[in-house]
Formats: C-alpha cells, structure tokens, sequence
C-alpha cells in the first residue's frame, strides 16, 4: 500500500470484521539489520507476552529508527496474519505504523505502560 492508496477512505466494515483483526502490543526485543530485503528494513523480534509468545517482523522503518532505538520499544502489530516470506526470513507478525509526509513508516506506539500482548480496542 503506498501513501497515496493509504489515504482513500476504506469501505465501511461490521465491527465484526474489525474484531477479526488481531492487533497486539508487544515488545522489541532484538533489533537486527536485513542486508538482503529489497527495500531498507530492519528483522525485529517481538515479546507479545505468554500467549502469543515471541515473533519475528520484517519492518521497512530505517528511515526513521536505529537499531538502538528499537530495542525495547512498545510496537503494535497484527499477530494473526500467516507468516510471509521475504526473502530468506519468515515474517510472522505485520508491524503497524503510519505514512509520514514522505510515505516512510513512523511506528504506532504506546504513551503509558501496557503489558505486552494486550489486544487493541
């Protein structure tokens, strides 16, 4: 989706279908380049608590964040896509953020303490 696509209005949806869509908080708990990605990005691996446990994102962020930046942020991401391949790494969760001026990605995050693996409402 490119930032022009993103800023058309979606068709309405039933809240059902929003509920559909598991968003989840979680913690970046390592950071770690990925030289063979098309685009610049980054493999993050996140801690989304007991239940979901710790996934693994390919995020085009580099643009805006370091390595060292990254690790221990709070990020959301929806945790019940299948898994994509990109490239040689398996990426199992979609880190979410938004289109700056520039269409570059600035992370969503939170402004308090969330345990991670808490769902979006």
């Amino acid at each position: 989706m490119t930032a022009s696509t993103a800023s058309s209005v979606a068709e309405p949806i039933a809240f059902d279908d929003f509920m559909k869509v598991d968003i989840r908080v979680g913690q970046v708990v390592r950071a770690e380049p990925f030289p063979e990605a098309r685009k610049p990005a980054y493999k993050l691996t996140i801690d989304f608590g007991p239940d979901i446990g710790v996934k693994r994102s390919s995020a085009q962020i580099t643009r805006h964040y370091t390595l060292e930046q990254l690790a221990g942020r709070m990020v959301a991401a929806v945790v019940n896509f299948p898994p994509r391949q990109i490239g040689p790494f398996m990426s199992e969760v979609l880190t979410l953020g938004f289109p700056d001026s520039d269409g570059e990605v600035v992370l969503i995050g939170v402004d308090r303490d969330a345990p991670s693996g808490g769902r979006l409402f």
